[in-house]
């Protein structure tokens, strides 16, 4: 094991990265109720697109893990399934079997873009001050995110609430004395509290580990037979760059080690491709990976253990619906934090070099998506070269990057 995740070298232990991955899994755990919640808007089974959601973020948190070698679980990402349901299906007008037939050629798209080394190009050419401004911006989304789930931010309007308050000063004095596996401690002491006071307002989740054997009905209803309309077409372009920079984001945002990274990129891609054969909507490395970061994660040995709780999330789900938002929002806003102090690292030269940088930190939270926000900072990134005089560092590759977010707007706009 110590070779396999070369965790000497890491300078890490296998406690430290079990304790990452239980953090990164109990972070994104919402996800087992929210995903199945948005597909069943659009006509999915939830019945059945539950079991997706536990198998894809299991196989891709393995793949991440285990071929990668990167502390990055997956999972269903929450504008991903936004976009199946509310642009390809109540947009658009596709049936929900051809929109995950639009998750699959997305998916195998973005795959042949990442074992053909292109994401690689895209993501190196990227300016480092970009990259910076990403992880910030990511930083504020996840704090936002954090807010909401405590419970102090409602509907854009600040609110009390002892809970969450109480669980964000015990992550701070965590923090501040430096607890191993502090964040766990966390997510269990505002767990604890929550119900000493809220002890008569459970409401059970039901879960049907039955409906596991017609799970194959899922599978089999994936339809191509509109995979020449420009609906479908337009769909999969849409997705398709959606994908790759939100994968981007997310990798350049929560990985400094280039070679892994690379790999990260064609593992991320294969579960993208896996997710629509499982019926669901695509995975992704989601933000909340920076918790499990946080914690102390530095291999693929966090991603695995993250991995293994999805699996045993089969017959664990009831009990994963006793930990309520207000445990994680504490533990999600210090990971936010500590991701948004990189602004501290950014230098330009000239202070116009800021605008693009300002609109990619401001308009990752503001408009809740990481490639909307990182659309509009990439396309004023080359003008705003040229008005200083930097034209001759532009590269065809970032003009092309630039280009693509224009189109993936524009699509975007024509699609709603």
């Amino acid at each position: 094991m110590f070779k396999r995740f070369d965790l000497t070298q890491n300078n890490t232990t296998v406690r430290q990265e079990v304790l990452a991955g239980l953090v990164t899994f109990f972070s994104i755990s919402y996800v087992l109720f929210v995903n199945p919640m948005i597909l069943g808007q659009a006509g999915v089974p939830s019945e059945y697109s539950v079991f997706s959601t536990i198998f894809i973020s299991a196989i891709g948190s393995f793949l991440m893990g285990w071929f990668a070698n990167v502390p990055l679980a997956m999972a269903p990402g929450m504008g991903e399934n936004a976009f199946f349901t509310f642009t390809l299906v109540a947009a658009i007008g596709l049936t929900w079997q051809s929109s995950l037939g639009v998750v699959v050629v997305s998916g195998a798209i973005f795959t042949l873009l990442a074992l053909s080394g292109v994401m690689s190009k895209l993501s190196q050419s990227i300016p480092t001050m970009l990259k910076q401004a990403i992880t910030v911006g990511i930083g504020l989304f996840l704090m936002l995110i954090g807010f909401e789930n405590m419970g102090v931010l409602t509907e854009g309007a600040l609110q009390w609430n002892t809970v969450g308050i109480l669980g964000l000063i015990f992550v701070i004095l965590i923090k501040r004395f430096e607890v191993k596996g502090g964040f766990l401690y966390t997510i269990l002491f505002t767990t604890l509290l929550y119900w000493v006071i809220y002890f008569d307002s459970f409401e059970p989740v039901s879960f049907d580990l039955g409906s596991l054997f017609s799970f194959g009905e899922l599978v089999t209803a994936i339809d191509f037979s509109q995979l020449l309309t420009v609906e479908f077409l337009l769909g999969v372009f849409s997705l398709t760059m959606l994908l790759m920079f939100e994968t981007i984001g997310m990798i350049e945002a929560l990985l400094s080690d280039k070679e892994r990274s690379l790999k990260a990129y064609k593992m991320g891609a294969i579960a993208g491709f896996l997710s629509g054969l499982l019926g669901t909507s695509p995975a992704i490395p989601v933000a909340e990976n920076g918790a499990g970061i946080a914690e102390g994660g530095r291999t693929g040995l966090t991603a695995m253990t993250t991995g293994v709780m999805f699996l045993l999330a089969l017959v664990l789900t009831p009990f994963l619906s006793y930990i309520p938002s207000e445990a994680v929002g504490p533990v999600i806003v210090a990971t936010g934090a500590s991701m948004a102090l990189t602004v501290r690292s950014i230098q330009v030269e000239k202070n116009l070099e800021w605008l693009p940088l300002a609109a990619i930190i401001a308009l990752i939270p503001l408009t809740g998506s990481i490639v909307d926000g990182m659309a509009y900072g990439f396309i004023a990134y080359p003008f705003v070269q040229i008005i200083i005089g930097k034209k001759v560092k532009l590269s065809l590759v970032q003009w092309t990057v630039s280009g693509l977010f224009l189109l993936t707007l524009l699509a975007t706009y024509f699609l709603i």
